[in-house]
C-alpha cells in the first residue's frame, strides 16, 4: 500500500514536470513576436491539393454521353486521349483545348517533400546500420585479434574515424573517393555513414566481448570447440546482449547524424526542412515538425531494441 502511494506521489511530480515544461514552452511562444502559421506546412507533409490534369497538345475536348469520359482529339493527326478517372472537370463538350491547358482535376493524398525526405532519410539510415554492423563487428574482433598487423591495422582505422569529423569524412567521400569510383549522393553518403558508425561499433563490440568472463572461452575449448566456434556460439551471443543498449545509442546517433548528408545535395528530411522553409517563411514550424519527426524515428528504433532486449532477457 505504501508502495502504491509513493508511486501515485512521484508519477504526480512527473506529470507536473512535464505541466511546467510545456507551460514553459507556451509561454515563450507568446512572448515573441512571431505568428504562427502551421497550416503551411501541412500541405508539405501530406499534400491533399487535387493533381491537374493538362492537355499534351492542341485539340478539341469531346464529352461522352455518360459524361464520365473525356477524350482529347489532337489539331495534329496525334493519338487521341482518352481520360476516365477524373474528380472534377473543367472543359466543357466541344471546347477548343491548347497544350499545357488543365481539363481536369483528380482528388488524391499524396506525400509532402517533408515526409519524402523522412523515407530518404530512413532508407539511408537503415542501409548504414546494416552495412555498420557487419563492419563493426569485422574490426571489433580484428581489434582482439592475436595478427599485430590485423590488430594495428583495425586500431589506426578507429582512431582516425573516431578523431576526424564525420562533415570532413563525408567532403572526402563525395568529392574525392566519389569522384575516382563514380559513387552517386546516396551511395556516398551512406558509405559515409558507414565507415564512421563502425569505428564505434568496433569499440562498443569489443568491449563487449572483453566483458564476457574468460572462463566462457576456455569452456567452450575445454569442450572441443574451435576458437572460431566457440567465439560465434558463445562469446559473441554473450557480448551482444551486453552491447545491445550502447548499440542502440549508437544506432539513434546514426539517424541524428545522417542529417549532415544534407551538405552533398542528397535530399533527405533536414535539406527538405531547409527547402520548405524557403517556400513558405515559416521556419520555426518546419524545424519543429521537422524534430518531432527525427524523434518519432528515434523513439520507434529505442522501442524496438528495449523489446529486443525483454526478448533475449526472457530467453537467457
Amino acid at each position: 500500500m505504501q508502495a502504491a502511494k509513493h508511486r501515485w506521489l512521484w508519477n504526480g511530480v512527473f506529470m507536473g514536470v512535464v505541466l511546467m515544461l510545456a507551460g514553459g514552452i507556451y509561454w515563450s511562444t507568446q512572448s515573441i513576436d512571431y505568428h504562427w502559421r502551421w497550416e503551411r506546412v501541412l500541405p508539405y507533409i501530406v499534400d491533399t491539393s487535387p493533381e491537374s490534369i493538362r492537355a499534351p497538345f492542341d485539340g478539341q475536348a469531346e464529352l461522352g454521353d455518360d459524361g464520365r469520359t473525356l477524350t482529347l482529339v489532337s489539331d495534329h493527326g496525334d493519338a487521341p486521349l482518352v481520360l476516365d478517372k477524373f474528380s472534377t472537370l473543367l472543359v466543357a463538350d466541344g471546347d477548343l483545348l491548347f497544350e499545357g491547358d488543365e481539363v481536369a482535376r483528380i482528388d488524391s493524398l499524396r506525400a509532402g517533400p517533408i515526409l519524402h525526405g523522412m523515407v530518404m532519410t530512413l532508407q539511408l539510415s537503415l542501409v548504414s546500420l546494416l552495412c555498420s554492423v557487419l563492419l563493426g563487428l569485422g574490426l571489433g574482433l580484428g581489434r582482439l585479434s592475436a595478427n599485430p598487423a590485423l590488430r594495428k591495422l583495425c586500431i589506426l582505422y578507429i582512431e582516425i574515424i573516431r578523431g576526424t569529423p564525420l562533415l570532413v569524412q563525408i567532403f572526402i567521400i563525395y568529392f574525392f573517393v566519389g569522384t575516382v569510383l563514380s559513387l552517386d549522393r546516396f551511395t556516398a553518403g551512406a558509405t559515409a555513414l558507414t565507415l564512421f558508425s563502425a569505428a564505434y561499433v568496433a569499440e562498443i563490440i569489443r568491449a563487449g566481448i572483453q566483458a564476457v568472463p574468460v572462463g566462457q572461452m576456455e569452456a567452450a575449448r575445454s569442450l572441443g570447440m574451435s576458437y572460431v566456434r566457440a567465439m560465434v556460439e558463445v562469446v559473441l551471443p554473450q557480448a551482444l546482449r551486453r552491447s545491445l543498449p550502447a548499440l542502440a545509442g549508437q544506432f539513434i546517433n546514426l539517424i541524428k547524424d545522417s542529417s549532415l548528408v544534407s551538405v552533398i545535395s542528397l535530399t533527405d528530411l533536414t535539406k527538405a526542412g531547409r527547402e520548405v522553409v524557403s517556400s513558405t517563411f515559416a521556419p520555426f514550424e518546419v524545424w519543429f515538425t521537422v524534430a518531432l519527426l527525427y524523434l518519432v524515428m528515434t523513439a520507434s528504433l529505442s522501442w524496438l531494441v528495449q523489446r529486443l532486449e525483454q526478448r533475449l532477457a526472457a530467453g537467457h
